[in-house]
């Protein structure tokens, strides 16, 4: 038997991944650029097991005992590990534990940092060594699409399928490593519930939204204002942008048919601090996956302003305090 247990962080996308060209491989149809964050990570530990029988899936729980995955989340779990497997040309089953450093499935990209842990964990658990480009592809398959950034850390490219029929081409690369830029998330968390809808449901759904396909134009050059304010670190560039960009998410959201709508009041009353925030002279600026909870971008010195403002809202429950994160890393000690 071996053992292996991998932490994988999270990120927050400032180019959305919205829209695939084959939803059940998570080939997008657009490019899309990240931040990886430090502090809101998944734990996976992966053994393999002597034994026949189906994988072992759990949950662990604050406490330090375990409970049973919930069954569509542990059909998506042995669904990647079969992946895995046949990537790797082995046929044990494993046991799998997991555990999240922050709210699950509310938007906060806990699927990415799950996925790339769990893909991180078996493949170490099975004695292989693949190249980072290897390890994106084998995440991106997972259907969490998003997981494949969360291989790296700093700031991440996953660059759109060239619509030549190869996923040996989707795949994500690191741009700038975590110390080029210390740029701070403060996440205004205004639900901690799973979300009615689910992404792979949105990502469905994208297309039919009237204005998808301007979107699709858009992004190419929204893309390099984001590139460009990340080489020169201009937060004053990259905030316009990326606040753009998650407003353009939501509208094809809600205009897809039936439409999502993933904001909340207490969205609106986040984005509205927020530009006030900027009103009074601090360089804020939000950005939202398909969620209603609120990412603030700021620098270190806007850090503590920003959260202070954010918890007096009524609406918000608590604030997590991230920033940009190194990546992945395996871990000496295991969930089990």
């Amino acid at each position: 038997m071996s053992k292996a247990t991998v932490t994988a962080p999270a990120n927050i996308a400032f180019i959305k991944y919205w829209g695939a060209r084959d939803l059940d491989r998570a080939i997008p149809m657009n490019t899309s650029i990240s931040m990886t964050l430090e502090h809101c990570v998944t734990q996976c530990t992966v053994e393999t097991l002597s034994h026949g029988g189906e994988d072992e899936v759990w949950l662990a729980e604050p406490d330090g005992g375990f409970g049973t995955a919930d069954p569509d989340f542990a059909r998506r779990i042995r669904e990647q590990l079969n992946r895995i497997r046949q990537w790797a040309g082995r046929k044990e089953p494993v046991r799998v534990a997991t555990r999240n450093s922050f709210p699950t499935a509310g938007g906060l990209a806990s699927s990415a940092s799950g996925f790339a842990a769990l893909t991180l964990a078996a493949v170490a658990a099975f004695g292989k060594k693949p190249s980072q480009r290897d390890l994106s592809l084998l995440a991106r398959r997972s259907g969490s699409g998003s997981a494949c950034r969360s291989i790296f850390g700093g700031f991440v490219e996953w660059a759109a399928n060239t619509g030549n029929g190869s996923e040996e081409e989707s795949y994500a690369r690191q741009i700038a490593d975590a110390d080029h830029w210390d740029l701070r998330n403060v996440i205004a968390v205004v639900e901690i519930g799973p979300k009615t809808v689910s992404s792979i449901e949105g990502h469905r759904l994208a297309t039919t939204s009237p204005y998808y396909g301007k979107r699709l134009e858009l992004i190419p050059g929204r893309a390099e204002k984001v590139r460009k304010a990340i080489r020169e670190r201009d937060l004053n560039a990259l905030g316009p942008a990326i606040e753009e960009e998650a407003i353009d998410l939501h509208l094809i959201t809600m205009s897809s048919h039936p439409p999502i709508f993933y904001w909340s009041p207490g969205s609106l009353a986040v984005l509205r601090a927020v530009r006030e925030l900027r009103q009074e002279g601090l360089a804020a600026w939000a950005t939202m996956d398909a969620g209603a909870n609120v990412h603030v971008i700021c620098d270190a010195d806007s850090e503590d302003e920003v959260a202070e403002r954010l918890e007096d809202l009524p609406a918000v429950g608590f604030v997590i305090r991230d920033g940009i994160g190194p990546g992945p890393e395996q871990d000496e000690e295991h969930l089990f």
